[in-house]
């Protein structure tokens, strides 16, 4: 079998199989043969790879330059160089892998940078999935309890309020200390998150309401239980007029349950932070600065899977009844129907236990990383001799050894607030952080928003918002970062590029956000009829459903003979409801809606006749003349009146895709960005300062802010006992134009800001290669310097 002369590749497949636990190949071991017989080979090749403009011949007469092979040669030997420390030194407590009895060989193999990436990966698509389970698990939790809505946002917000509070602090302190075990206590955190959540289940059990529809407790199977109960809950849909219709609903159930869920996410939100600072920081520093990007594309995209799996959970556990020992006499079609919405907790937090046992086993710095610095180390020792007086070796010895014990300093309180000084007046950092925070303010309507928005514009399903954003959306934003992440470790950019890119990211999302402002549907912005009779402020004008008390009644459209869609059956003033053979249901006696005998409507709607109610033995005996007058008002189906919004939907959803992938194409040059404007000692300090500032001012307000802004765009309001309810109908345009607009202003802020990062990271390394060619070039500047001093005397 040939091997490849390609030293660059030599190199590459060297470092591969050492990490991998593999036997080094025949090339490291001749470069290893070379340092031990001659301890100043690697002077000599410094020295013959000073001049970086030389130029070789090639085979086709051309030229080619010398510099690229020169590299691959140094990488060739570095990889050497690495090898040879890592079987002669002993194995410090430092980079020793396990605790307590799991240590040895066998675990020893696992301390490498793949193993880390991809653990650490599939952790935080477990920890991703608690909260899409927790988002499509809610309503039946709202239900179990009677956990009023707005109850549910506070609760859902504990975790940024933790965050906020601890971020910085725990980031500071824990990145001095062993950061894989820190984090391994932050998982356990989270594990303490999923047994808070589902404890309210076992303090309460499944409820008196839910115990009695089962076997055991004196429920009698019926099958036409389900459809009773969906008949009486449609019935009160409508108009009555001596009384009996919806009633308001009550106040809030049990607060202990709530409090327990307060408390849940608010723990959540230490772990959470742990996890996110000092697991990519730590990724960070013990991986060559070259396969960051990659490898931090690759444990984005395992995050990303995790929402997917976390709504696929919620799904499969709501099908199972909230006692499932128990057999329920009603399936899950019923509106009575609860799910056992505590069972997903008990398995992701099983799972996040044993991935968090394993996390933690990592040691304080991989072996590799360590050998790795001690030979960057070596050699730039030697550089700086080739350059310096002799006078001056000991002064920058001195400053090399000052500069790593500092990185190793002891965490105190005084050097944690020096920290925040250097960070705060960091222009680089600041700009890139507030550039984020706009940005996140900017893209909350659409995280939270994005499903109903889908529904009020497009009269999508929710079954279709969901999929659309929970499948398509994550696929072009998976390939956005898995692409740019391999496409910066291939190119390795500077900074400046990057932050330019980041840049035109941000304009690109101003003009898609403008363009959804203008992709709207108008059959759906003037089918609905809003006719709300308020008798405080009507006094007593008689209006067509003023005597249907309808005020108490949900959100449930119809769609008349005329073509328009009304707030509900009650709300146009239908009394009563025909389902015939084939049980399709149609509303008549409808006030508010114009007869229409003659059948013209262009929804081919199928009027009533005589002989249909004659034929319905739900219906009370009347006679011609009653039945002529009830018929000759108007009539409504169930749903609302459809709206041919396809095309733009299909708009939507394209421009939809491209922000998602550009976006998500600026996440790693962001992140690259970030954490080489600071110091090296910095890094995790300034990761947790940085969400602090997040959470406190994108996380916490903005969904508050947006949901103020929503809310002044609707036009129908729900009512309880004792307070507003939840908005049931939104005004289509102005809720496009007031969110898109919004929103488009923050982003463009943040890439003002983004402009910021782009010029004062005019200096900015982000690779190692950068840093090395810096060296080299002051190195040979400053023997020129010498020689031509030299040669005057």
């Amino acid at each position: 079998m040939v091997q490849s002369e390609n030293p660059s590749s030599l190199g590459h497949d060297a470092e591969q199989d050492a990490e991998a636990g593999r036997p080094e190949s025949r090339d490291e071991s001749d470069a290893e043969t070379r340092l031990l017989d001659n301890g100043k080979t690697y002077d000599k090749e410094q020295e013959a790879g000073i001049n970086l403009g030389e130029k070789e011949p090639s085979s086709t007469g051309k030229t080619k330059p010398k510099k690229k092979k020169q590299k691959s040669e140094q990488d060739r030997l570095m990889t050497a160089e690495i090898n040879k420390l890592l079987n002669e030194s002993p194995l410090e407590k430092n980079v020793t892998c396990g605790f307590w009895i799991f240590k040895g060989p066998f675990y020893q193999r696992f301390a490498n940078q793949t193993a880390y990436v991809l653990l650490y990966g599939i952790v935080g698509c477990i920890f991703s999935m608690t909260y899409a389970y927790f988002n499509g698990t809610i309503t039946t939790i709202e239900k179990r309890f009677k956990i009023p809505s707005k109850n549910t946002g506070i609760i859902s917000v504990g975790n940024d309020i933790s965050q906020t509070l601890v971020s910085a602090v725990l980031a500071y302190y824990a990145g001095k200390g062993h950061r894989p075990r820190w984090i391994g206590f932050g998982l356990l955190t989270i594990v303490l998150f999923c047994v808070l959540t589902t404890s309210p289940h076992f303090l309460y059990g499944p409820g008196e309401d839910a115990l009695a529809l089962t076997a055991e407790f004196g429920g009698l199977p019926d099958e036409n239980a389900t459809m009773e109960a969906i008949e009486e809950q449609r019935s009160k849909t409508l108009c009555r007029l001596n009384g009996g219709g919806a009633e308001c609903e009550m106040g809030e159930g049990n607060f202990a349950p709530q409090l327990l869920l307060f408390v849940a996410q608010f723990i959540s939100g230490i772990g959470g932070s742990l996890y996110y600072t000092l697991g990519v920081s730590y990724m960070d520093d013990n991986t060559k600065k070259s396969k960051t990007p990659a490898l931090l594309s690759l444990s984005y995209f395992l995050r990303m899977l995790g929402p997917a799996i976390g709504y696929a959970l919620a799904s499969f556990c709501l099908r199972l009844y909230i006692a499932p020992q128990m057999h329920p006499v009603i399936n899950n079609k019923d509106p009575r129907w609860l799910g056992a919405w505590w069972l997903g907790w008990l398995v992701m937090g099983g799972l996040l236990a044993f991935s968090g046992v394993f996390l933690s086993m990592f040691p304080k710095d991989l072996p590799r990383a360590v050998a790795r610095r001690k030979v960057e180390e070596n050699r730039a020792r030697e550089k700086e001799k080739l350059a310096l007086k002799s006078s001056e070796k000991e002064r920058l010895n001195a400053e090399l050894d000052q500069k790593s014990a500092t990185v190793e300093g002891k965490a105190s309180f005084q050097d944690m607030l020096k920290t925040f000084r250097r960070l705060i007046t960091n222009k680089t950092y600041m700009c890139n952080t507030l550039s984020t925070i706009f940005y996140l303010v900017g893209y909350t309507p659409y995280w939270i928003f994005t499903p109903k928005y889908i529904e009020v514009q497009y009269r999508q399903s929710a079954a279709t918002s969901s999929m659309v954003t929970g499948t398509v959306a994550l696929a072009f934003s998976a390939v956005g970062v898995l692409l740019s992440g391999f496409i910066i470790s291939r190119y390795k950019p500077r900074a400046r590029y990057m932050a330019a890119w980041n840049v035109i990211v941000g304009f690109l999302t101003v003009a898609g956000i403008l363009a959804y402002a203008f992709i709207g549907c108008p059959g759906n912005e003037s089918s609905v009829i809003v006719n709300i009779h308020d008798s405080s402020l009507a006094g007593n004008t008689t209006t067509c459903n003023s005597a249907c008390s309808c005020d108490y009644v949900r959100y449930s459209p119809v769609c008349g003979e005329n073509d328009m869609t009304y707030i509900s059956a009650c709300h146009a003033g239908c009394k009563s409801l025909h389902v015939n053979a084939e049980g399709k249901k149609i509303f008549y006696d409808c006030s508010c809606i114009p007869g229409n005998e003659g059948g013209n409507s262009t929804n081919q709607f199928t009027r009533l006749t005589s002989s249909d109610l004659s034929s319905d033995n739900s219906t009370l005996d009347m006679s011609t003349l009653n039945q002529l007058e009830v018929l000759a008002n108007g009539q409504a189906m169930p749903g609302a009146c459809p709206v041919n919004c396809w095309t733009q939907f299909v708009a939507f959803l394209a421009v939809m895709c491209c922000l998602k992938f550009v976006g998500a194409s600026g996440r790693a040059s962001n992140f690259l960005v970030s954490v080489r404007c600071v110091p090296e000692k910095d890094k995790t300090a300034a990761m947790g300062f940085g969400m602090t500032m997040c959470s406190m001012l994108a996380f916490i307000p903005s969904p508050i802010f947006f949901g103020w802004v929503v809310d002044r765009v609707c036009l129908v309001w729900g009512k309880t006992c004792t307070n507003k309810g939840n908005c049931w109908l939104y005004d289509p345009q102005s809720m496009r134009y007031s969110l898109n607009f919004t929103a488009a202003v923050f982003i463009a802020i943040g890439s003002i800001f983004d402009l910021g990062v782009w010029y004062y990271a005019k200096d900015l390394k982000i690779f190692d290669e950068e840093v090395k060619e810096v060296e080299m070039q002051i190195v040979q500047h400053e023997e020129e310097a010498s020689n031509e001093k030299n040669t005057e005397i």
